[in-house]
């Protein structure tokens, strides 16, 4: 069996999904450029291959490509700087971004949109503290992250466009935004495009497994703001699917205590109560007291004396 280049993978995946190899390596290569990786006459960084193959709907933990000392470097400062995300530790991550800034290329238009999007969430330095961004500063910043490596971006018609992994958790911080500024119907435009988006192109793509269950709760918590409970019953329902199905549990029992909540204003308390039931012990299993808080205070305020774990 013939086993195939990385730009032999590259060209055929393209041609069948009828894409120009403008259309491909917009906002990351020039044309002359993605010809010669097409042909196997360059070899594109680990990153921007990554963001190649995912816009193609390719999973990209099955191609490998030499990473460089400077490459492993930044892999691994991105990593510390997402766990500081998690973890809450804004000035650390706020130390490492000014590394990454260091070491990086000007013109790695991938890198830096990571930088952008990650700066949105930290905050900044002002008069010795960490501030938050204004929603006007937040919403600059992630559409110059996002028009960096998708300059034709249109938020009106992103099923239009094509992304990568990175470039979709973008549009997602977009959508929070608007959604933190109680522009509740603007954020559930954007998350019914993204669902739509995900659904089609990121099939192949392993790592979508993690990002499916987020958009999902995160637009199903956006339904609830609204009171479509039964729309947000169905989106958190898929949510919950995809968790199982691929593995990633993290959202799963944020996920939970949501279809919990929706069934109470269902007028099914029954159910409402099974799933507070089954969110509190994942949620006490793993140790996040704060969701325990949060939903004990919702079964006392719903169910009062009625309700016992």
């Amino acid at each position: 069996m013939k086993e195939f280049t990385i730009g032999e993978v590259i060209r055929k995946r393209r041609i069948e999904l009828s894409l120009t190899q403008e259309e491909l390596c917009e906002g990351i290569y020039e044309p002359p450029t993605m010809s010669r990786i097409e042909t196997g006459r360059q070899t594109p960084s680990r990153t921007k291959l990554n963001f190649l193959l995912q816009r193609l709907g390719l999973p990209d933990d099955r191609y490998y490509a030499l990473l460089s000392d400077n490459e492993i470097k930044i892999s691994n400062l991105q990593k510390e700087i997402v766990s500081c995300n998690v973890l809450g530790k804004k000035e650390k991550g706020l130390g490492l971004l000014k590394e990454l800034e260091e070491i990086c290329d000007r013109d790695d238009m991938v890198i830096q949109q990571f930088i952008l999007r990650s700066s949105v969430i930290f905050g900044k330095w002002e008069n010795g503290e960490i501030k938050p961004y204004s929603f006007e500063e937040k919403m600059d910043m992630l559409l110059r992250a996002i028009h960096l490596t998708s300059p034709k971006f249109d938020i009106e018609e992103i099923e239009k466009g094509l992304y990568s992994l990175d470039e979709v958790k973008v549009i997602n911080q977009i959508s929070l935004t608007y959604s933190r500024n109680d522009e509740h119907k603007k954020a559930i435009d954007i998350y019914y495009q993204l669902l739509r988006y995900i659904k089609k192109h990121f099939q192949n793509i392993l790592q979508s497994g993690g990002l499916l269950p987020l958009v999902c709760y995160n637009y199903a918590r956006e339904l609830v703001l609204v009171r479509r409970y039964e729309d947000a019953l169905e989106i958190a329902q898929l949510g919950w699917q995809a968790c199982v199905q691929y593995g990633q549990y993290k959202d799963l029992p944020a996920t939970i205590a949501l279809m919990a909540e929706c069934y109470h204003f269902l007028n099914d308390d029954k159910k409402s109560m099974e799933y507070y039931r089954q969110a509190y012990h994942i949620h006490k299993a793993i140790g996040n007291e704060r969701s325990v808080e949060v939903i004990i205070s919702e079964t006392k305020k719903y169910f009062g004396d009625n309700f016992s774990f």
